[in-house]
């Protein structure tokens, strides 16, 4: 099975819990094709940097899976028909990043390095 970075934008008219939804949805689709979702990442409310579909902002949500083929085209095709997504993306990928979020990805280095080191005094 090949690993996959999925993204999705959901329209701004749509509640967090309705996008929620939509990613359980996703995420059942996947695992009856024979694949698992590794990480499902909800990144909020956004701005988009143009009009898609009269929407100027919308819901980002990161998916990591880990699936045949056959199971993202099955993801494409019923994000295709569903009326709420603007745009999704696949991508193929060789490893998963610990996170795609930058805010998220330094806190968590930050929260692995610890207590900070003693600092020198320079006399």
């Amino acid at each position: 099975m090949a690993l996959y970075e999925h993204l999705l934008i959901a329209r701004q008219d749509i509640s967090a819990q309705q996008v929620d939804a939509l990613a359980t949805h996703l995420k059942t689709i996947i695992e009856g094709e024979g694949g698992k979702v590794e990480k499902q990442e909800y990144w909020g409310l956004r701005g988009l940097a143009y009009r898609i579909k009269k929407n100027r902002k919308g819901h980002y949500v990161l998916l990591n899976i880990n699936a045949p083929a056959k199971a993202v085209q099955e993801l494409e095709r019923q994000l295709k028909i569903n009326e709420d997504v603007l745009r999704y993306m696949s991508v193929k990928v060789d490893k998963f990043e610990q996170s795609a979020n930058k805010n998220k990805r330094e806190r968590e280095e930050n929260k692995t390095e610890g207590a900070p080191a003693a600092e020198e005094t320079v006399q």
